[in-house]
C-alpha cells in the first residue's frame, strides 16, 4: 500500500488578497509534470507551462553568465525577458476577472 502525501505550498498573495499571481499553481505544474499529467500541469498553471521553455533559457543563460563572470545577454535575450514579464503580468491580471475563470489553477 502507498501513501500518497501532498505538497501544497500557500500562495501568501492568494491568502491575502484571494487573487491569483502568476506563480498560482506552479506546484501542482511540477508535480503533474513528474507523473507524466500533462493535461492537469497545463491547467494548472497555463502560462508557465507554455512559456517554460523561454524561461528556462533564460534563466540557464543568466546563470552561465553569471559563473562565466559576463553578462551574456544581448538585445534579443533583454527583448524576451520584458515580453515574458509584460506577458505573466497580463495573465496575472486576467486569471482573476471572472470572465477568465478557465486561467485560474485547477483545484483537485
Amino acid at each position: 500500500m502507498t501513501k500518497k502525501f501532498k505538497i501544497a505550498i500557500p500562495c501568501p498573495i492568494n491568502a491575502v488578497t484571494g487573487l491569483y499571481c502568476p506563480g498560482c499553481g506552479v506546484t501542482r505544474l511540477i508535480m503533474s509534470i513528474t507523473k507524466g499529467d500533462i493535461y492537469t500541469a497545463f491547467r494548472s498553471n497555463i502560462a508557465l507551462f507554455v512559456l517554460s521553455p523561454a524561461l528556462i533559457y533564460i534563466i540557464v543563460k543568466y546563470v552561465y553568465g553569471y559563473i562565466e563572470g559576463k553578462n551574456k545577454f544581448n538585445k534579443f535575450d533583454t527583448k524576451l525577458t520584458y515580453v515574458l514579464i509584460v506577458v505573466l503580468i497580463v495573465f496575472a491580471l486576467l486569471r482573476n476577472i471572472p470572465y477568465f475563470d478557465y486561467l485560474q489553477p485547477i483545484v483537485k
